[in-house]
């Protein structure tokens, strides 16, 4: 047997000497040699709330970034739109190429000129009242996206804002915003062997200049001597020129790693508050409906089977007494049953999307993948929804099949489509780069973790605590089961068998709080002056609290529908 086990060793470790580390798709790292030219890509300018806490945001509206409005350099050629995945062009991002030159370590502390624009006055008053909504210029350099650094004021940790401020609107600069024009790019690298650069940090200092038009020889600028800041004229022409600034640093943090610097939480410890009082409650919850299922249940049923058979007259009464009207077909059953095969469609998409994002799968490298994955998966999770509603259904007594089927593909969708096309339209009057090409519209959206969720989703901060997400969310369903079976117990015991809607309305009631907390999210740290970015909140807030109902409504009745069965197949019925 030693002999045995000894070479069953050696075969496994020679077996590890033949395996070989891999990447996820869209994840593996690319290597530079100096002198590579090292390719900046734009991105739509985005709404970001600013640095100070009493901050808000103002706008939802997404512009392109060669929008003729702004009169940023073009590469030679035009500007060539890079390809997308499905789900990043539903979330506006609209990605070109760029006339800026870089090469890997070269032009160290070199200040070079762009490109000289002309603003006339019109084009001036719409970039001045950009600045002073917060916008942000996005870049993405090698996957990563171009940043500020900054300083957390309550944790003093350094991390990477991304994106950065078109112009400033602060202090001396209130009545008159200044236009950033200059652009000190410093790129991080590192070096994991001799001769191979990996960029693993994208950082832009923007700054303003103005003054006189000095001339300079051929690509030559002086970007060093104080100037006063370039302030546009709302009334004449303006000459704006744009300068920047290559500069390398080398790095110690490795490839794998180098997103940690841009996934920042602001107060950590709102996540593990909100998960310990979630698991309080939930704790408290099943512990309450076990003593009454184990206890109060147990004990019903065993006195209902009790009875003695030979007695002429049996009274039943309590949960018993409707056990001949329990299952008796609803009212509006083919609704019902459309309503709950979409939410079991949705929970299921929601499921499926989490585990992919515990796996890695959804790195914030692969932009969009997140929405392309859900919509993924709702498309190939009908045929759950359509096995969910016409089950249903029939245990129902419902004899249309065939308009069941018809009604669980189709008024799902066609909502969405109605409520998200009509918000397409107010993108399009406001020439937002978040218009949608007619034809692909979005399907789905996260629900919990609210606030940073909804920061994610209208203040263009990246999301990555799927651990947290997926906890919350499991602890949601279990909640939302628990309470809904409880409610329905309590019906039964006042001897009301029309408990289907309301176990259905009980779990989906969530979706009421979740309005209102998008309502006081819209107070509190948004400051919309347009009636577009107002409309445009709501919508996407509606959809948010749709989906919400659907899921858990859903697993409310299912939860229900089981306990219901299990319970009166447990008493003796004469």
């Amino acid at each position: 047997m030693a002999g045995i086990r000894s070479r069953l060793c050696f075969l496994a470790l020679s077996l590890l000497s033949t395996v070989h580390a891999f990447y996820l798709p869209g994840a593996a790292p690319h290597d530079y040699h100096e002198g590579e030219p090292v390719e900046l890509f734009v991105n739509a300018l985005t709404p970001m709330i600013a640095g100070h806490d009493d901050a808000k945001l103002k706008s939802l509206i997404n512009y392109d970034y060669y929008n003729p409005a702004f009169h940023f350099c073009q590469p030679e050629g035009g500007p060539k739109k890079q390809p997308e995945s499905l789900g990043s062009i539903l979330f506006g991002d609209r990605i070109f190429n760029s006339p800026y030159d870089i090469q890997m370590l070269q032009d160290n502390g070199t200040c070079r000129l762009l490109c000289i624009e002309n603003v006339p006055p019109h084009d001036a008053k719409f970039i001045n009242d950009r600045i002073r909504e917060d916008y942000a210029i996005n870049w993405l350099v090698d996957g990563l996206p171009a940043a500020e650094m900054k300083v957390d004021q309550r944790t003093k940790e350094v991390f990477f804002d991304m994106g950065f401020n078109l112009g400033d609107d602060e202090g001396e600069f209130a009545e008159t915003p200044a236009l950033h024009n200059h652009y000190e790019i410093v790129l991080r690298y590192h070096r994991p062997r001799p001769d191979v650069y990996r960029i693993v940090g994208v950082l832009v200092w923007p700054t303003s200049r103005g003054g006189p038009q000095v001339a300079q020889p051929e690509g030559e600028v002086d970007c060093i001597s104080p100037v006063p800041p370039l302030i546009l004229s709302e009334t004449q022409n303006n000459t704006v020129r744009y300068t920047y600034r290559v500069m390398w640093n080398e790095s110690d943090t490795a490839w794998a790693t180098r997103w940690d610097n841009y996934l920042h939480i602001f107060d950590p410890r709102i996540h593990w508050f909100s998960l310990i009082n979630a698991v309080i409650v939930v704790v408290f919850l099943c512990v309450m409906v076990s003593m009454i299922l184990v206890r109060t249940v147990s004990r019903d049923i065993s006195r209902y089977n009790a009875i003695d058979l030979s007695e002429d007259v049996q009274e039943d009464w309590g949960w018993k007494l409707v056990h001949g009207e329990v299952f008796r077909t609803p009212q509006n059953p083919m609704v019902l049953s459309v309503l709950v095969g979409n939410g079991a469609q949705l929970c299921a998409m929601v499921a499926v999307t989490l585990v992919f994002a515990l796996l890695g799968f959804l790195s914030p490298s692969n932009r969009g993948s997140l929405a392309t994955v859900m919509m993924v998966c709702w498309t190939f999770f009908g045929g759950i929804g359509g096995y969910v509603s016409a089950r249903l259904y029939a245990s129902m007594g419902g004899t249309n099949k065939r308009r069941n089927s018809f009604f669980t593909a189709t008024i799902m969708p066609t909502v969405v489509f109605a409520i998200v096309f009509l918000l397409d339209l107010f993108l399009i009057a406001a020439g937002s780069s978040g218009a949608v090409p007619f034809g692909v519209l979005p399907f789905g959206a996260a629900f919990v973790e609210l606030y940073f969720v909804l920061s994610s989703l209208f203040a263009s901060r990246a999301y990555y605590a799927f651990g947290f997400l997926a906890l919350t969310a499991a602890i949601v369903a279990l909640t939302t089961a628990t309470v809904t079976i409880l409610f329905t117990y309590f019906i039964l015991c006042r001897e009301d068998y029309r408990w289907h809607w309301r176990a259905f309305l009980t779990g989906g009631g969530s979706a009421f709080w979740l309005l209102a907390y998008g309502i006081v999210y819209w107070a509190s740290r948004l400051s919309l002056d347009s009636f577009s970015s107002t409309i445009l909140y709501f919508g996407y807030l509606i959809l948010l609290a749709l989906f919400d109902f659907l899921i858990t409504g859903t697993i409310g009745f299912l939860a229900t529908y089981w306990a219901v069965r299990r319970l009166y197949s447990a008493i003796r019925v004469d």
